[in-house]
């Protein structure tokens, strides 16, 4: 069972908690890493293409020119896809790209990227996050006493506003509830900040 120190928002220790194997000591599994983080990714996608086909092109419907006797090829309309502003065939069209993988799947990419913060020395965990006042500048200092110097991605519950709110022009880091931690947010963050109820808030929802 691996255990890591606690701090509080000055940087100090303030003792040690233990975490669940299973959580935070699984097996990394590269290639489940990333096909949940594909997943993810395709989900976001807006999927808002959209091309006209000959159906839907804005066009005179006359026959162009008489059937016989030109010397030209023979056509019925201008929307044909053959003449520049004419439709398009087998365009895009909007269409969700989103599917979504099995729930052991990603709980499994879940364990596994919060392992792989753990085992790289990118995980601090704190006593809580409960702010004074609503302060950008306040949070920018206990994340250097913290010595987080790079993007972090803080957990703590989703009803500390004034962690919410020092955190909105941080464009590195971001702050999410629990229950709304990700694969994306969390492989994109160089660090894990989580306060002690986030920790086993995580291994509850792992289970």
């Amino acid at each position: 069972m691996p255990k890591v120190k606690v701090y509080n928002l000055s940087g100090k220790g303030v003792g040690e908690m233990d975490l669940s194997d299973a959580v935070f000591a699984a097996a990394v599994n590269e290639s489940l890493l990333y096909d949940v983080l594909k997943a993810q990714l395709a989900s976001q996608r807006q999927g808002s293409a959209s091309s006209q086909t000959r159906a839907e092109v804005s066009a005179t419907g006359r026959k162009m020119y008489k059937q016989k006797g030109t010397g030209s090829a023979r056509h019925g309309s201008r929307r044909a896809p053959t003449f520049v502003g004419g439709g398009t065939v087998h365009g895009p069209k909007p269409r969700d790209f989103g599917y979504r993988p099995p729930r052991k799947m990603r709980i499994g990419a879940l364990k596994g990227a919060l392992s792989l913060k753990l085992r790289d020395g990118q995980l601090r965990v704190v006593q809580d996050f409960e702010l004074r006042e609503i302060k950008t500048k306040k949070l920018v200092e206990v994340l250097q006493k913290l010595d987080v110097d790079g993007g972090a991605l803080i957990v703590d519950g989703k009803d500390n506003d004034k962690l919410r709110l020092s955190a909105r022009n941080l464009q590195k880091h971001s702050v999410l509830p629990p229950e709304g931690v990700n694969l994306y947010d969390l492989l994109r963050h160089e660090h894990l900040v989580l306060t002690q109820t986030a920790v086993q808030a995580l291994e509850a929802r792992c289970q």
